[in-house]
Order: structure tokens, then sequence, then C-alpha cells
């Protein structure tokens, strides 16, 4: 027993550089192999600029629906009630048929009168031009 050495095990590692070459030659063959679909694209163009006016500017004349903190409703400066807010909406529209919508309330004016008032302009025809603004006076 005396002669004998305790000799340490070797240690056990794995050699991963041929791993690396079939990484690499499985990606080069994956790359040369796919094929890429060509896709087509939407030809975007911007729209032609457009045409100055006759006239230096253009004006759209606006409906003021006016709502006082009493709620009193004028339509352009004419007094009325919720009942012929249409009819008067729908007299302008006939005089000048561009024409915007703007609903100007006051703050402390009901909310449900602003909401008849908007209702009344979806029926009678207003859909993208209706404006709500809410007075700070």
């Amino acid at each position: 027993m005396r002669g004998r050495k305790t000799r340490r095990p070797d240690e056990a590692n794995v050699d991963l550089t041929p791993m690396l070459d079939v990484v690499f030659i499985l990606l080069i063959f994956f790359i040369v192999t796919s094929t890429f679909a060509r896709e087509e694209a939407i030809g975007l163009e911007p729209p032609p600029p457009p045409t100055p006016p006759d006239e230096e500017k253009v004006q759209v004349p606006a409906i003021l629906i006016l709502v006082e903190e009493s709620n009193l409703i004028t339509v352009n400066g004419r007094p009325t009630d919720i009942s012929s807010v249409r009819a008067n909406i729908e007299r302008v529209v006939a005089e000048s048929p561009n024409s915007a919508l703007i609903i100007q309330a006051h703050p402390k004016a009901k909310s449900g009168v602003v909401v008849q008032i908007r209702d009344e302009a979806y029926n009678a025809g207003f859909k993208e031009r209706v404006n709500i603004l809410i007075t700070q006076t």
C-alpha cells in the first residue's frame, strides 16, 4: 500500500465544437433553402394639393344654438323652445346647406336640454358637423 498513489479521476469534458459546426451548417441550410414571400404593398400616394379658391377665404356659415343658464334656447339669436329647434335648424340648412352647428351651453344649463338639442340636430341630418361648447362665464 505504500507505493500506490491515488489518482484523481479525469474530468468529463464535452467538446462542443462539432455541435456548433452542425448548428451553423443547419442554419446555412435553412437560410439557403427557404423561400421568401414577396408581398404586394399598397401604393399610397399623397393627395394632390388643393386648388386655391377664387375668393380669399371661404367661410362656412354656422348655426349657433345658445342655451342660457335658465335653459332659454336661442337659434341664431331667435328665442325658441325645444320643440321647434329642429324646424329652425332645417330652415337654416335650406338657406345654406354646408353650414355647421354649434351648441353653446352655459355650465349651469341642464345637460338634458343640450342632449335633446343634439338629438334634434341628428334628426335634422347633422351627423358630422355638430360641435358642443361649454362657456366658462
